[in-house]
């Protein structure tokens, strides 16, 4: 539903199917609507454009002079009047206002082309000059103007079929724990903190945290990965994911609009409603392009009248190649024929097409592939974008310590040594110590329980594992307990730390047992990123609040030259600004909640929203996957995007400038120029339709 209308929040709030039921009931009856109307229009149009077409070829129009005329005012009319009211009526309200749009002008060529109908109608029965009607080109013009608008619904309804597979995906009941039971209940009737209980092969009803249970869910309807995602106490899951394996207890943290697909059906909404920036030129050109072709049509008629001898000449050498001018009318006939086909070829159908239906396209191609668009502006704006400011951590990063490097001494084994580290570690709350026993689990080790277990800030832990006495700890720590490390080791703890990793020694009773690094993994396929992003014609620039060694780390790795290390959040957004101050146009990606201000203050913020942090605000483009492919997908889908409405607003203003002059100079018969301006419009629509194919 529109964002304005009446209960689309209550809609909102009742969750993801009823908002995408709604919206797809609302995208049906729009397409129906609009194809009533077309074929409406085209039923009485059809035997009206032939019946002309005669006319336009021969002498004498067929069945008569006076029957031809009363039929094509009956014709006309019922397209105008019938299936075109709408039109009418919308051009009335915007006259009242004021602010005449295509509309308008839509009104006042058909309007005018019916009304000259009317005018030639007396002569017919003797009684008037002999006047030319082109009252069916009034029906012309309505039909093919009716025809634009449904396929505009067209490519609305495809642009929000992304959307309703989505809502589909939605579950419609969940089965949660009340009064010591499990129960199924309506989706409507989930609430915070609620337990629900996925079995395996079901849908996660809602978002929230796993609170019991290991598996792995299918994502890949929010995320676009293709691997499920391993599941276990703690982690995030999604609403309308599919878990696979075993079964989990969930406990709900996001009901109704909160939820993902929720904030997806809305973002991507907003998106399709929003403007581009070149869409203001658009609608300020048509603003005083109604009057100015008003006043075009009113000179064109005074100056066939004030200079009759020059315009007939001309309509006399023009008929020699163009059957339809017949300079034998008459100086008052020429010139209104002149001055309706002026405002016939001024309707600007393919300019209030240019902008939308590219966006609809753009807009929905993203959401199929975790690129919500939410302000129609950050299209245009990276196009200009010279530079990307890249958050470090959660960016080009994971965000998240592991284990990176294990290596073992002599007469070491390195799942040995790591079930016994992971013992050790198994009680601390450090992050390297999870990072450690994370370890040891995706490689099928249980951590050994251990005991007399210590913790010392700063140096590591200790603990009695297996009746063995195993320490885990930095390298100064090892010396103070007189733990001698081998050469091989020394040498690895040296390379380990040059590349910005935190390394601990492994010491098992009193004997340095081997080294283990953790780190915050670079993303995979962040090089490839970084390149495609230069190809694009941007410098990438990372941002951290990291020190100056691990930035660069980090930075070597993906192929970042510049980086500004230890930047405060705070900070970020004045590094932005200072890029900005030395003329770069700037696009900055980051999580959307501690880089929230460089969002903002960038010309435009990608927001990474990973999982069910989407409904980021600060970003102009959000991101649901979190890799920097996606955002190259995202760079390369805006430019393609704005490219479209471009060429798009080319073709619409193109054949204005060419029509106009034409039909100033008698030399357009109305139904041509409405012909040509419907080509235009068509010609519009199906090259927004290709941009599912270019990118």
């Amino acid at each position: 539903p529109a964002r304005g209308a009446a209960g689309a929040r209550v809609l909102y709030s009742a969750g993801p199917a009823a908002a995408g039921a709604v919206a797809a009931a609302h995208a049906r009856r729009r397409l129906e609507s609009a194809r009533r109307r077309m074929m409406q229009a085209w039923l009485f149009t059809l035997p009206l454009a032939l019946w002309m077409l005669a006319d336009m070829l021969f002498t004498q129009p067929l069945l008569g002079h006076l029957p031809h005329a009363w039929g094509m005012l009956a014709l006309a009319g019922l397209a105008v009047f019938v299936p075109g009211r709408e039109t009418l009526r919308g051009a009335w309200r915007t006259i009242r206002r004021g602010a005449p749009n295509m509309d308008a002008l839509i009104a006042l060529g058909t309007l005018a082309a019916w009304g000259s109908g009317w005018l030639a109608l007396p002569h017919h029965y003797g009684r008037g000059p002999a006047l030319h009607g082109f009252a069916g080109a009034a029906g012309m013009i309505m039909a093919f103007h009716l025809t634009g608008r449904y396929l505009e619904a067209r490519a609305r309804g495809r642009a929000s079929q992304a959307i309703r597979r989505l809502a589909e995906q939605a579950a419609r009941e969940a089965c949660v724990e009340r009064d010591g039971a499990e129960q199924r209940i309506p989706i409507a009737e989930l609430r915070k903190g609620d337990v629900m209980v996925i079995r395996p092969g079901e849908k996660i009803p809602a978002d929230g945290a796993v609170v019991d249970g290991l598996s792995s869910v299918d994502e890949s309807l929010a995320t676009g990965e293709p691997m499920p995602a391993p599941k276990q106490a703690g982690d995030p899951v999604i609403g309308g994911t599919i878990n696979q394996h075993g079964v989990l207890r969930v406990r709900v943290e996001k009901v109704g609009a909160e939820t993902f697909l929720s904030q997806v059906i809305r973002l991507v909404e907003e998106a399709q409603m929003s403007k581009v920036p070149v869409q203001a030129l658009a609608d300020r050109v048509t603003a005083v392009f109604v009057p100015a072709v008003m006043l075009l049509a009113v000179l064109t008629l005074a100056a066939w009248l004030l200079l009759p001898d020059f315009f007939n000449e001309l309509a006399a050498r023009t008929a020699r190649f163009l059957p339809w001018v017949n300079p034998e009318l008459g100086p008052a006939a020429l010139a209104l024929y002149a001055a309706i086909a002026v405002l016939v070829a001024a309707c600007p159908c393919a300019l209030g097409l240019a902008t939308p239906t590219a966006l609809m396209v753009g807009s929905g191609l993203g959401a199929e592939r975790g690129i919500l668009i939410r302000q129609g502006a950050a299209i245009q704006l990276m196009r200009d974008a010279t530079t990307i400011a890249l958050d470090k951590t959660g960016t080009i990063t994971a965000g998240k310590p592991a284990l990176t490097d294990l290596q073992s001494g002599d007469g070491w084994n390195e799942l040995e040594l790591l079930r016994l580290a992971a013992g050790a570690e198994a009680g601390s709350e450090h992050p390297l110590g999870a990072a450690i026993t994370a370890a040891a689990r995706e490689r099928g080790i249980t951590p050994t329980p251990s005991s007399d277990f210590k913790a010392l800030p700063g140096r590591g832990v200790r603990a009695l594992v297996d009746g063995r006495r195993v320490a885990v700890g930095s390298p100064m720590w090892m010396e103070e307990l007189g733990v001698p490390v081998p050469a091989g080791l020394e040498r690895t703890l040296a390379e380990l730390e040059s590349r910005a990793k935190t390394a601990v020694v492994a010491a098992v009773d009193g004997r340095a047992a081997g080294v283990l690094a953790v780190s915050d993994p670079v993303k995979p396929g962040g090089r490839e990123a970084v390149a495609a992003l230069r190809a694009l014609g941007m410098t990438p620039v990372m941002l951290t609040g990291d020190n100056e060694r691990t930035a660069q780390a980090v930075a070597r790795a993906v192929g970042i030259d510049r980086v500004i290390a230890r930047v405060l959040p705070a900070d970020k957004a004045a590094a932005v600004k200072q890029m900005q101050a030395q003329g770069e146009i700037v696009a900055m990606v980051g999580d959307g909640i501690n880089d929230a201000p460089a969002l903002a203050q960038a010309e435009v913020g990608l927001a990474i929203g990973a999982g069910t942090d989407v409904a980021v605000e600060a970003g102009g483009i959000v991101l649901v996957r979190g890799g920097l492919e996606a955002v190259v997908q995202a760079v390369a889908l805006s430019r393609a995007t704005f490219a479209t409405i471009r060429q798009n607003l080319f073709w619409a203003f193109i054949y204005n400038l060419v029509m106009l002059p034409l039909a100033m100079l008698g030399m357009m018969h109305p139904v041509l120029a409405e012909i040509a301006m419907a080509c235009s419009s068509i010609t519009v629509v199906f090259n927004s339709l290709r941009l599912r194919q270019r990118v």
